[in-house]
């Protein structure tokens, strides 16, 4: 998940910050549910409600306006995942709770919508630097558990290594590809073998 929420996409402060919001509240939900590839802004105002013109009010063009509704997709997920983290205290409980969460935030996200990412350079580059910094999240994840003994010793780096190369090819469609399992079901897979790997 995005390392520093604040510091990309739209800044929502100020006034009509409540309808910005709402309206990429919107463009996430049909983008996740339909995909983004096919749809013209003339499609967008429609299924919207909106004119074109509160659109370039959001963005300059529709691919600045697919990547900033990606950028709040993922800050809005971070914000939810940090959340769950955060209530529980474990080390093991709170690495689960990690990689169930990301797998959550992802469950309700199409094929369609995951294969556009892919091919949309400006958003992939955002899903990548998220599943780098959510990669570099479940390495401080480890490193505690291991500190505090609940996990087994482990090669840190190595594991660390081996969780981004599966992360990555996660976000690259590779996984995919290769066993058929959408990006929400090859993170809950993932949290299973790291939690019965590290478990003493």
């Amino acid at each position: 998940m995005i390392e520093n929420p604040a510091a990309d996409g739209p800044r929502l402060t100020g006034r009509g910050a409540a309808r910005r919001s709402e309206l990429f509240d919107d463009l996430v939900r049909l983008f996740v549910g339909h995909g983004f590839a096919h749809l013209t802004l003339d499609d967008l105002a429609a299924r919207l409600r909106c004119s074109k013109r509160t659109l370039y009010g959001l963005a300059g063009s529709k691919e600045q306006l697919v990547r900033a509704a990606v950028v709040h997709f993922f800050r809005c997920a971070t914000a939810r995942v940090e959340a769950a983290l955060a209530a529980e205290a474990e080390p093991g409980d709170r690495l689960a709770a990690y990689l169930r969460a990301v797998s959550a935030e992802l469950a309700p996200a199409s094929p369609q919508f995951f294969d556009d990412l892919a091919a949309f350079e400006p958003a992939a580059e955002v899903y990548d630097r998220n599943t780098r910094a959510a990669a570099r999240r479940v390495q401080q994840l480890i490193d505690e558990g291991v500190a505090a003994g609940a996990f087994r010793e482990v090669h840190v780096a190595f594991a660390a290594d081996v969780i981004t190369s599966v992360m990555v090819r996660i976000q690259r469609r590779q996984v995919a590809g290769t066993t058929g399992l959408t990006d929400a079901q090859a993170y809950a897979h993932l949290a299973e073998l790291l939690l019965h790997g590290l478990s003493r």
